[in-house]
């Protein structure tokens, strides 16, 4: 898989087999990133965080995207370009936006793959009754701002792998630590050495030995 992080306005977007693509904190100009067309057919992930975006008007058609990362923007509509343009999103973020009402969210439902919508920290937050009636406005999705209807967290692979290395992490410790007898004999030789006064005595008399030894 490769990945493009890339400046707004920058040139090196014309590449057709990109799959993964990176644009945070570019500044869009009148909700557009300059070079961000219809060329980028093979793209599966896109990113556009905290970009300035107010309308996804002249987002271009990318029938393969899969996943649109849309977060800490000035976004309030217009969501039924998505299904246009990225029918195959099974995974939006539209968390940090200006989405208020159910109305505006209702446009997601021509998103037939959706399983799973972030709009954490958007005002429609405060409506009573949010989740449930999300849930069965958009009955497609699995998964609201991280957790099903049950209240289930999302699964995360990068959770999963870093779980993974503290268990491997711990064996290594166990391994490194040895079985516990072996601290049990050196701790019983060290206390049967540990009288400094014998220890003396015995250098003294063999010093005295050696001594008269040579004396003789």
């Amino acid at each position: 898989v490769e990945v493009v992080v890339v400046e707004l306005s920058s040139d090196s977007l014309s590449c057709p087999k990109v799959t993964e693509l990176v644009l945070d904190n570019c500044r869009s100009s009148n909700g557009e990133i300059e070079g961000l067309n219809d060329s980028f057919k093979e793209l599966e992930f896109l990113s556009m965080a905290n970009v300035e975006l107010t309308s996804l008007a002249k987002l271009p058609t990318l029938s393969k995207l899969r996943k649109l990362e849309l977060s800490d923007n000035i976004i309030s509509g217009g969501l039924e370009v998505l299904a246009e343009r990225c029918p195959n999103l099974t995974y939006l973020n539209l968390s940090g936006n200006k989405i208020k009402d159910l109305g505006t969210v209702e446009a997601l439902q021509n998103l037939k793959n959706l399983k799973s919508l972030d709009l954490f920290n958007c005002e429609i937050t405060n409506l009573e009754d949010y989740r449930d009636s999300i849930f069965e406005l958009l009955q497609q999705i699995t998964y609201l701002d991280g957790f099903d209807q049950e209240d289930n967290e999302a699964p995360d692979s990068e959770d999963d792998d870093d779980e993974e290395g503290d268990e491997e992490d711990d064996d290594e410790d166990e391994d490194e630590a040895g079985p516990p007898g072996e601290y049990e004999e050196e701790d019983d030789e060290d206390d049967g050495g540990s009288d400094l006064g014998e220890g003396e005595e015995e250098e003294e008399v063999g010093l005295s030995y050696l001594m008269k030894e040579e004396i003789q």
